[in-house]
């Protein structure tokens, strides 16, 4: 017999500047990895299960892992929502500095279900993509609080950051974003890591794999996702995914948003 793949979740990927939404159901096991943004988990459904690079697994209804930190996860074959925020934006750093950057935080059940409550039914009635979006951004507000305005990430990294994201199917190189903030090459190297925490190469491999994973689970081939979001070939792609995020990407599956509420309506009775 022909092996099972493996699958790490069956769902969608909804993508905004500076976050996203992971958001579907048979949510799998991975194992150690680590990624640049902050990570919100809440269960649609029971509990999920996560646990520090050698630590313990501990069962959560919601919780928040901080940027950088190694961990592993287990959905449990369950819908989970999960919810990406880049910790240089004004949400993120008001996110770290509620939950801290050094361990993950267990949420009350009670928080937890009210941020994922209107994302489980909005998910479970085949809500749109843009619906879903709203929503996920709404739970963000409302965990991050009150974000003063002069909180963010320096305009002139700023700037790079939305020019690199505007040209990822293209060569990218320092220098040039550089230019685009006005700075001199090592100024702007030291400033982007004290601004983002995570040296320019490494922030601009993080978007490429959002990017790719976002047009893949919208219906482009692996390949033409990995090509697109300037990746060498799918090889590349499938590397850099398993480090941020312990898995292959060929091992999410799609879920075309009309088909989410049949799919899961029998486990919701």
């Amino acid at each position: 017999m022909t092996p099972r793949r493996a699958i790490a979740g069956v769902g969608q990927v909804l993508l905004w500047s500076g976050g996203s939404l992971w958001i579907g159901r048979d949510a799998g096991r991975v194992e150690r990895h680590a990624h640049h943004a902050i990570q919100i988990t809440l269960s649609m459904d029971s509990h999920v299960r996560l646990a520090g690079a050698d630590g313990e697994w501990q069962e959560h209804l919601g919780a928040v892992v901080p940027p950088h930190l190694v961990h592993r996860f287990d959905g449990c074959g369950q819908r989970t929502a999960m919810l990406f925020v880049e910790p240089e934006t004004g949400q993120g750093r008001a996110l770290l500095e509620r939950h801290g950057t050094a361990a993950i935080t267990d949420l009350s059940a009670e928080r937890a279900e009210a941020l994922v409550a209107p994302l489980r039914s909005a998910y479970l009635a085949g809500a749109s993509k843009e619906a879903l979006l709203a929503l996920a951004q709404m739970a963000i507000a409302a965990l991050a609080g009150h974000v003063p305005a002069e909180v963010g990430v320096d305009p002139r990294i700023a700037r790079a950051i939305a020019w690199v994201r505007s040209r990822l199917d293209l060569p990218i190189s320092l220098d040039e974003a550089a230019a685009i903030a006005n700075l001199s090459p090592s100024r702007f190297r030291h400033l982007f890591v004290a601004q983002t925490g995570v040296s320019f190469r490494a922030y601009l491999l993080w978007a490429r794999v959002g990017a790719a994973v976002g047009a893949a689970m919208n219906g482009q081939s692996w390949t033409a996702a990995a090509q697109d979001a300037g990746f060498a070939d799918s090889a590349h792609l499938s590397r850099t995914c398993r480090r941020m995020f312990g898995f292959a990407p060929a091992s999410l599956i799609a879920e075309p948003p009309a088909r989410a509420a049949t799919s899961t309506g029998e486990r919701s009775r």
